[in-house]
């Protein structure tokens, strides 16, 4: 039985909603809050092709030559206001976790901020392992408010 599991994460971010979007779309910027604070993650090593069909993949890097890669593909991409991608391939996801994100970029106090609204959701995903990915997410929202705010 496949086990699915879903969370929203709203953030409201003192910057302009182009620059919070450009930090979801420039490998630089992408670079500078992707990832838990303990792992890197090289801008050579990041690929944002930002197109519907287009992929992402992230290569996390550790000490000790640790590495981790997560990527999927581009859904919807509609700058700078909505942004829908995969994570593994929730269409054929085999016996691993995949999920779609959908993350919408509203401005605030008349564009001067900007609330983003992340939600989740896993296929082959259970609710431990989502409360792990959630909490994960807010930490890398944390580092994102530090770029941009």
């Amino acid at each position: 039985m496949t086990q699915t599991a879903e969370y929203d994460i709203t953030r409201v971010f003192n910057a302009r909603r182009e620059l919070v979007w450009a930090a979801w779309t420039e490998p630089e910027r992408f670079s500078q809050w992707f990832g838990p604070r303990i792992l890197a993650t090289p801008v050579g090593r990041i690929t944002l092709d930002t197109r519907p069909g287009g992929i992402w993949q992230v290569v996390l890097v550790g000490e000790e030559g640790f590495e981790v890669t997560l990527g999927g593909t581009y859904r919807e991409v509609e700058g700078p206001g909505r942004l829908v991608f995969t994570t593994g391939d929730p269409d054929n996801p085999g016996e691993g976790p995949a999920s779609v994100v959908t993350i919408d970029f509203t401005p605030v106090d008349g564009g001067a901020r900007t609330e983003m609204r992340f939600h989740q959701y896993g296929v082959n995903t259970d609710e431990e392992h989502a409360e792990q990915a959630r909490a994960g997410w807010i930490e890398f929202f944390d580092r994102l408010a530090e770029q941009v705010n």
